[in-house]
């Protein structure tokens, strides 16, 4: 893949909408900490790691920090609905590939780019993760020096 994934690419650039018709903007969520999860329906590691990222988020939910999926590489509509509901995925959802702007897939799936209150990348974590792996990430984060 050329060039980087528009995860990266600067906040007021990144705009998508999930599958409920919603908006996300990068700097619409300035001041949480902001994590997106590339993923595609036929990625063994990236179904691995849905369950840690649904427990993640409702966990998080309501501490300053937001979670999109963004499926990639898929079949149909129907078959990321399907798995959205069958994995009881509670975070949003977006279909790269029906957004009006083209979205590069990383060269790595699963790929979870995070994002800092300020809006700025922070980390690129390829390969599956877990929710242990991310929560210390971000109270290591909170607690270094700034």
């Amino acid at each position: 893949m050329q060039g980087h994934c528009l995860a990266a690419a600067p906040a007021a650039n990144w705009v998508m909408q999930d599958m409920a018709g919603q908006t996300h903007q990068l700097s619409q969520y300035k001041g949480r900490w902001v994590v997106v999860n590339y993923w595609a329906p036929w990625c063994p590691p990236c179904l691995e790691e849905m369950p840690e990222l649904v427990t993640f988020y409702d966990a998080q939910a309501n501490h300053n920090v937001m979670l999109l999926g963004v499926a990639v590489q898929y079949e149909t509509v129907q078959s990321v609905k399907k798995y959205a509901d069958d994995m009881l995925i509670s975070y949003p959802i977006i279909l790269g590939d029906a957004q009006k702007i083209a979205i590069p897939t990383p060269e790595v799936l699963p790929t979870t780019y995070i994002y800092t209150p300020d809006g700025s990348l922070y980390k690129v974590k390829r390969g599956a993760l877990s929710r242990q792996w991310l929560e210390s990430l971000l109270k290591a984060a909170a607690s270094a020096p700034k």
